[in-house]
């Protein structure tokens, strides 16, 4: 008994304004523990509205490069596909002038040839028939070509020449390139009224 009044004895016994002073401290102390909290809970905050921007920033950007990559693959694309119809173009015309020569030196050959037959018939100078006379006057035609705007172009063929050269020669005087986006090209007569089918494209002119 007497340790336990001796323990009670050593206990300070506060007053009344002490007690006040420290529940003050004890409040003050919650209050900024409380005040701790906030600031740091805001912070917090702060930083991740900043990760967040940060992450949405670096987002647009990776799409905006995706996109330009892709528009950089679609214009290399249309580059390249424009590069090759231009070569397409460049090839058909090539093979234009090719043809063009090829049938000057044929047709022209055979022209130029054609006086020679006479020494055929020799042995018969009976027989006028062998002669070409006429034949001479169809080794030729001239074509004149009415365009839908009521211009005309007109030309002089080979008999031979196979009516898709005529085809050929509007194509290439009516100020379109051969395969571009225009209408194509179709051939009708006048008198008897005709219109040619792809089939009489090689057909020669003299059997027309």
């Amino acid at each position: 008994v007497g340790t336990g009044s001796a323990a009670g004895e050593g206990k300070p016994i506060l007053s009344e304004e002490e007690r006040q002073e420290q529940t003050k401290r004890m409040l003050e102390l919650v209050a900024q523990k409380q005040r701790e909290r906030e600031e740091r809970e805001e912070r917090e905050a702060l930083e991740r509205e900043r990760q967040r921007r940060k992450q949405g920033q670096e987002l647009s950007a990776a799409r905006q490069r995706l996109q330009e990559d892709e528009m950089r693959r679609a214009a290399e694309e249309r580059r390249r596909e424009k590069a090759e119809e231009l070569a397409a173009r460049q090839r058909v015309r090539e093979k234009i002038e090719r043809d063009k020569a090829e049938r000057a030196k044929k047709y022209g050959g055979s022209v130029g040839s054609r006086p020679s037959p006479p020494t055929e018939p020799g042995p018969v100078p009976s027989s006028p028939s062998q002669e070409p006379p006429t034949k001479r006057e169809y080794d030729q035609c001239r074509i004149q070509v009415r365009l839908p705007d009521g211009t005309s172009l007109t030309q002089t063929f080979r008999a031979r020449e196979q009516l898709a050269a005529v085809r050929l020669y509007v194509e290439l005087h009516r100020g379109e390139e051969p395969g571009g986006g225009q209408d194509p090209v179709q051939l009708l007569s006048g008198f008897p009224r005709r219109a040619f089918s792809e089939a009489d494209m090689e057909r020669p002119l003299q059997e027309l």
